[in-house]
């Protein structure tokens, strides 16, 4: 049986769809790289001495584990000197980092979430790398942050890579959802989901429940409507499944459906969320609604989110497009 490559499944996407420029698949090619080497650095461990923190803290005050760091520099480090990009943006590093002079430079501005799900590095469970890639309007001007705070509508790509039992990386680039696996013996990504489909409805639900007393009143309206079963007013069970790592959850919702929620709470009322704009929500956003799903922050569609600055975060409500739709009409009622 014939098997399609990363690499085939992009320039098909060149030639035939006309959904990328060449300089675009180059650039995807090269993020997947940076994954494939982040994917070897989380496999080794303890034997390589990648556990732990690295005593250091990113923008958001949070402590670094040794592999966030690790990992932000192989992909800064990968896709500086390419010459696709104007600029990149991390949630470890407290601004943007513009292509230096001594490099070529592109149309693309590339945003991403270099280890997702920090948490569970030293545990062993599933973690990940999330990106976003945006066309950039300064081609002829230096990039400023401006440049980089567009609606998620104008994203041209989006993916995330999971470091589970099997390494995968999902793609979008605005035709569809497309999985791909990573053959650990030949170093190539293989085509192995086509034109993934998010199921609208569900009997599944993704919240971290510890947080339920800090929850807004819609919320707290859904999730207790679900817990109700077949005696509440749904009519039917439910299961709760929380990983805490974005892209696990995500990834199971793609594959079986569902929905995830991280909403704003009481705890830091000036905040409008939890999880971060423009390097977690508007890519996952874009690759849930690209598969039939749907993404609000409980009053609006996330990628119309217009963004006021580069670490901006966000209230999340993704996944099964029948279940999103009724959280946020909690939240408009």
């Amino acid at each position: 049986m014939r098997r399609t490559t990363l690499t085939q499944f992009l320039v098909e996407q060149q030639r035939s769809a006309r959904a990328i420029k060449p300089e675009l698949r180059l650039l995807i090619e090269v993020v997947a790289r940076a994954c494939k080497a982040i994917a070897v650095n989380v496999g080794k461990g303890a034997l390589a001495g990648m556990l732990g923190n690295a005593g250091t803290e990113n923008v958001q005050g949070e402590a670094q584990k040794k592999l966030d760091v690790i990992s932000n520099e192989i992909l800064m480090e990968a896709n500086e000197w390419g010459g696709h990009l104007a600029g990149m943006a991390s949630e470890e590093m407290e601004t943007f980092h513009e292509i230096p002079n001594r490099y070529p430079k592109g149309e693309y501005l590339l945003l991403f979430d270099p280890l997702d799900g920090s948490s569970n590095i030293d545990v062993n469970v599933s973690i990940g790398t999330i990106f976003s890639v945006l066309k950039s309007s300064d081609e002829l001007g230096p990039v400023t942050e401006k440049s980089f705070l567009l609606p998620g509508t104008s994203q041209v790509a989006a993916g995330y890579a999971v470091y589970g039992p099997t390494t995968l990386l999902v793609l979008t680039v605005g035709t569809g959802v497309h999985c791909f696996t990573l053959d650990r013996e030949m170093g190539s990504w293989v085509l192995t989901q086509s034109n993934m489909t998010i199921p609208e409805d569900t009997k599944e639900f993704a919240i971290n429940m510890s947080n339920m007393r800090h929850w807004e009143p819609p919320v707290k309206r859904y999730v207790d409507e679900l817990l109700q079963g077949k005696e509440g007013p749904r009519g039917k069970d439910f299961n709760m499944r929380w990983v805490a790592s974005m892209v696990a959850d995500v990834h199971r919702i793609l594959t079986r459906g569902g929905i995830f929620m991280y909403p704003r709470d009481k705890r830091e009322p000036d905040k409008p969320g939890k999880l971060r704009l423009m390097y977690e929500a508007n890519p996952m956003s874009f690759i849930v609604e690209q598969a039939g799903g749907a993404a609000t922050n409980g009053h609006q569609r996330i990628l119309d989110v217009r963004p006021g600055k580069l670490h901006e975060r966000v209230s999340v409500i993704l996944g099964s497009k029948n279940e999103v739709e009724r959280v946020t009409s909690y939240h408009l009622a």
